[in-house]
């Protein structure tokens, strides 16, 4: 996560990254064996807050990633509830057809979507990139050639991008000179995309050279930053299991919809 979006740390700043990857993929297959509507309908609910608590990012940052993933998780659903099949037909159009059958697993999969979605905003939202990898080689034996690649790639993004505004801005002065007919359509996307992947290709390959240089290569090493595992590993996959467990005792407590089978 971007460094300049935080406003607090949080516990979960500190835990390794791999306890994160890993208990998200677990949710991610357990998701898949709950058919219960309302248990998803309280676990969603418990792992947005549970987000909302630990992401220590700016608010306006958080409203619009979680707006964003809880759109595409409703639209994921919309073939499944406009073109499903069920008896209690509520509204039927041409080919659309919504019945309360549909409906209710199209929504199942929108509740399952925004579980994996909210979770995987708490893992960036308090997640460095370059931990990342450094996790990776340390306890999952990545190679190094392999990681620091993939850091290098990450370190080029704001360098194109920042490339691109450049280019971009010299070639509004340039277009004061020249007729419109030599830059309109393809050829402005043209001069665009050539000169940004040349000059993204030479640094790239200066970057290259360089990390060869530096002995970025395969084999034993010693690391500058260490990413251990803590007791707050712990302290978060007991948090996890607890919102599941009451996410559990919530749906048969106080059922919202009484739906037990959303298949």
């Amino acid at each position: 996560m971007i460094e300049s979006w935080k406003t607090r740390h949080t516990f979960m700043d500190d835990v390794n990254i791999v306890t994160k990857l890993f208990l998200g993929i677990i949710l991610f297959f357990f998701i898949i064996f709950i058919h219960n509507f309302d248990f998803m309908i309280y676990l969603a609910t418990l792992i947005l807050i549970f987000m909302l608590l630990v992401a220590g990012t700016q608010w306006k940052v958080v409203v619009t990633f979680t707006a964003l993933a809880t759109f595409f998780a409703l639209t994921s659903s919309l073939f499944m509830i406009f073109y499903g099949d069920g008896q209690h037909v509520l509204l039927a159009f041409g080919f659309v057809k919504i019945s309360t059958e549909s409906l209710v697993r199209g929504l199942h999969l929108s509740f399952r979507t925004m579980t994996i979605s909210y979770f995987g905003l708490a893992i960036a939202f308090t997640s460095q990139v370059i931990m990342i990898f450094y996790s990776l080689m340390q306890h999952l034996k990545v190679k190094p050639k392999i990681a620091y690649a993939f850091m290098a790639a990450f370190r080029m993004i704001p360098l194109m991008l920042e490339s691109l505004f450049q280019l971009r801005n010299a070639l509004k002065m340039r277009y004061q000179m020249i007729d419109n007919r030599n830059y309109s359509g393809f050829k402005r996307l043209k001069h665009l995309l050539i000169p940004l992947l040349s000059q993204n290709i030479r640094k790239a390959h200066r970057l290259s050279v360089a990390m060869e240089k530096k002995g970025f290569k395969d084999g034993p090493r010693t690391y500058y930053y260490h990413v251990p595992f803590s007791y707050k590993d712990l302290i978060l996959i007991v948090i996890t299991v607890v919102i599941v467990i009451l996410a559990f005792s919530f749906a048969h407590v106080l059922p919202i919809t009484g739906i037990t089978d959303a298949r």
